[in-house]
């Protein structure tokens, strides 16, 4: 079904808003609450663009994007703030990519 990576969701700072890929409708609400809340705090204290990727294999990964002469994205802030992330909510990202290769990718293996 799926090839490349496939975004979950992600949190634009200069156009103030976010995404959620329909494809992940089936997700319980706390979990999608979670995601948002998460994306959108992330953009608003390191600012530029947070997207949630899967990969090929099923990892899901943090990919951040910052438009040219955007003096205020605080590249190192950003890096910190990830990692924080990875270690405190690990289990809630292991939770989400299990859920990603059962449900979207059909494993049933995992």
């Amino acid at each position: 079904m799926y090839q490349d990576k496939v975004t979950l969701c992600g949190s634009n700072a200069y156009e103030k808003k976010y995404y959620l890929n329909p494809d992940f409708s089936g997700l319980p609400e706390q979990i999608k609450q979670e995601l948002q809340i998460v994306c959108v705090l992330f953009t608003a204290e390191v600012g530029g663009v947070l997207t949630l990727e899967f990969d090929e294999e099923g990892k899901l990964n943090f990919v951040t994007h910052v438009e040219d002469n955007d003096f205020f994205y605080d590249e190192i802030g950003s890096e910190l703030m990830i990692k924080k992330l990875r270690q405190e909510k690990q289990d809630f990202w292991e939770s989400l990519e299990l859920y990603y290769k059962i449900f979207l990718l059909g494993e049933d293996e995992v």
